[in-house]
């Protein structure tokens, strides 16, 4: 989805939701123990609202509420026509065996991020990495864009504090951690994709991710495939890198190390993809097209093989 689909008329924008309060540690687990204990994806709903929530989640009603925002927009709960339900990804990670429970794995929390930001749900988020083209920035570099967006098609209600508000959020997710002043709230921080400058500037820490594996890199750019041009054969390098909603743009990526990665998909993938670069066109062919549910198949099979080798 690109800044054309931010544009279409049946995208709803999203600033609020976290009640200010950024992902913190935890809460994700116990969201999706709340939903997966519920009797039903209809009964599920009610564990946030009814009057036992604050006691089940153990913090006051508007953080009950932030934890519901964020385990539905990184992709641990869902909201179906049902009500709502665990993903395949909050089952991969925290269920039964799960291969992650308590977030120590540098790939899940990649995969929280894709999550996160390579979807339009969250619309700033969406907005400052698939759409920013610079650097560094203030936060109003990105509050007047989206105040022009929301003026041009119309969004009810999009007031700059409340965007300013929802940017300021995003940035403490990804910026304050652990040993900080906001110490336990920002589960992001450790991958080091905003970095602050000074108290009022932080920049998007593009280069090389060499603690994003590669298990992670092929399930996201086969998913962003499957939404971007499920029919076609071949994608460019440039879409690969540079398209919204890309592997290149969510993760911030540098050319080297995406091409490094591609160069390697033919043997990750079994040989689905290759990387061709043939008379200056550079492009990946898919050979295969895979179910979505055989690879994420693959990509838990992987996360293991890598969890083992590491623990070798």
């Amino acid at each position: 989805m690109s800044i054309h689909d931010l544009k279409s008329d049946d995208y709803r924008p999203s600033f609020s939701g976290h009640e200010t309060f950024p992902m913190r540690y935890g809460w994700l687990q116990k969201a999706y123990r709340a939903v997966s204990d519920a009797p039903s994806a209809k009964d599920a709903v009610h564990v946030f609202r009814d009057p036992e929530s604050i006691a089940r989640f153990g913090v006051g009603r508007n953080m009950v509420s932030a934890i519901r925002h964020w385990a539905i927009g990184a992709g641990i709960l869902e909201e179906t026509k049902e009500g709502l339900e665990v993903t395949w990804l909050g089952a991969m990670l925290f269920g039964e065996n799960g291969t992650d429970p308590y977030l120590e794995e540098d790939a899940s929390l990649w995969l929280l991020h894709w999550h996160l930001v390579a979807r339009p749900r969250l619309t700033s988020a969406y907005w400052l990495f698939n759409e920013f083209r610079g650097g560094s920035f203030i936060r109003q570099d990105i509050v007047a864009p989206l105040l022009k967006l929301a003026l041009e098609r119309g969004w009810n209600r999009v007031a700059s504090t409340t965007v300013d508000r929802d940017l300021q959020c995003l940035l403490r997710t990804y910026i304050g951690g652990r040993g900080s002043s906001e110490a336990g709230e920002s589960i992001l921080s450790e991958l080091g994709l905003i970095r602050p400058m000074d108290k009022q500037r932080s920049t998007l820490s593009r280069g090389r991710k060499p603690n994003l594996p590669n298990s992670v890199f092929l399930y996201c750019f086969n998913e962003f495939w499957n939404k971007f041009a499920p029919e076609q054969a071949t994608m460019s390098f440039e879409n690969a890198a540079y398209a919204p909603g890309s592997p290149g743009r969510v993760f911030l990526l540098d050319e080297d190390d995406i091409v490094d990665r591609l160069e390697q998909l033919e043997e990750i993938s079994d040989g689905t993809l290759a990387w061709s670069e043939t008379a200056g066109l550079r492009q990946i062919i898919r050979n295969k097209k895979r179910p979505i549910k055989t690879e994420r198949l693959i990509l838990h099979k992987m996360l293991i093989t890598d969890r083992l080798r590491e623990a070798a």
